[in-house]
């Protein structure tokens, strides 16, 4: 027995050492039978030129990178202790380049209730910046920065009466702190409504499927030939997050806001000149009619050179109706807040034409719309 087992254990031992002394070395001989195919260098295929939409993302990204800017916002604290002040930041969010003075667009609420402002350029430079004005019914500031015509290089302006639902859009601006971020969609409707921070509701907004996440509020929306066509401004999300529902004020409302911001600081739209109430609404529609009751005639205004007829309270004390608007341009006017909207959508010295009903008779006249107040 123990002869015939020790043959058997020394070729285990010696096959044991040979393994050993080939690990130790390396495997030279295994090598080349565990060495496969997949071992060798993979060949690189070549890409070739990128699809004509990438290259137009692209360019649009590029072309308007340096436009866009980065807003963080501060507030001034008081240590109760103390009564020390000192500045704490606030938030962030987005804006665009308006014009070569330095003037900047954003989002009312992203500057809302801060008391200072750094807008950083696509270079990394950072500005102080200062609050020109605001439109809150509009969701829209005006700041400005003293950065140098050779810094400051505004976006090309389009238009967005035209806009249709399916085309392409791109939005850039700084979600979640990520500094000059591009996303890209379509206009999913247009004509939306959302209420305003202020009561009210912001009107005419474009929806876009385009990902608008917090830090996005101000920035642009452009369309595929790179030009401003919106503001980005809300997100319709229960997490706060983009859900594929965002919107931006249209560009032609923008471009009526803006300059009156920049000119004045403040933003009145064109009026006729009347004294209306959501209160006058409510009667009416008690009464089983629709419009805007004309309460007052401001003299001198338009509505008054027209010869508009305010409501009166007669001898008995009853309320005999005057003139109700209950068209603008041929479009119905249902009560108070769309008569706001239809004349914000105008500007001052327009010709306008209101349908009214006058003691029980439809009528029409013309009026020409002055600057608001």
């Amino acid at each position: 027995m123990t002869k015939d087992g020790f043959g058997p254990r020394l070729a285990l031992v010696t096959l044991a050492a040979i393994l050993v002394i080939l690990v130790w070395r390396g495997l030279p001989l295994l090598e080349p039978a565990l060495r496969g195919p997949a071992d060798e260098p993979r060949t690189v295929a070549p890409r070739g030129d990128l699809a004509a939409d990438e290259q137009t993302t692209i360019a649009i990204f590029e072309n308007a990178r340096d436009s866009v800017v980065s807003i963080t916002t501060e507030s001034r604290v008081v240590d109760f202790w103390t009564r020390n002040a000192y500045d704490v930041p606030r938030g962030s969010g987005s804006g665009f380049i308006w014009d070569a003075q330095g003037h900047v667009v954003t989002n009312n609420h992203v500057i809302e209730g801060a008391t200072g402002a750094l807008v950083r350029l696509a270079d990394g430079r950072a500005y102080p910046a200062r609050l020109v004005g605001a439109a809150p019914e509009h969701d829209l500031a005006v700041l400005r920065i003293d950065a140098g015509a050779e810094k400051a290089l505004p976006l090309a302006v389009g238009v967005s009466e035209n806009l249709r639902v399916g085309q392409s859009v791109f939005a850039i601006g700084n979600p979640f702190g990520l500094d000059w971020t591009l996303t890209t969609g379509i206009v999913s409707a247009l004509d939306r409504e959302l209420p305003g921070e202020r009561g009210g509701a912001i009107r005419g907004l474009i929806q876009t499927d385009a990902a608008i996440n917090p830090g996005n509020s101000g920035g642009p929306l452009l369309d595929s030939a790179g030009r401003l066509i919106g503001v980005n401004t809300a997100i319709y999300s229960p997490s706060g997050s983009s859900a594929g529902i965002g919107f931006a004020v249209p560009v032609d409302t923008v471009n009526r806001v803006v300059p009156q911001l920049i000119a004045t600081g403040r933003y009145a739209p064109p009026t006729l000149g009347v004294v209306h109430d959501p209160r006058g609404d409510a009667m009416l529609a008690r009464a089983g009619l629709m419009g805007v009751m004309v309460l007052e005639v401001t003299p001198g205004s338009p509505a008054a050179a027209a010869g508009l007829r305010p409501a009166r309270i007669t001898a008995d004390g009853r309320l005999a109706l005057g003139d109700v608007i209950q068209t603008l341009d041929g479009v119905a006017v249902e009560d108070s807040e769309d008569l706001r909207a239809a004349l914000d959508r105008r500007r001052a010295g327009e010709t306008v034409r209101l349908g009214l009903l006058r003691e029980g008779r439809d009528t029409e006249v013309t009026v020409t719309l002055a600057a608001g107040q």
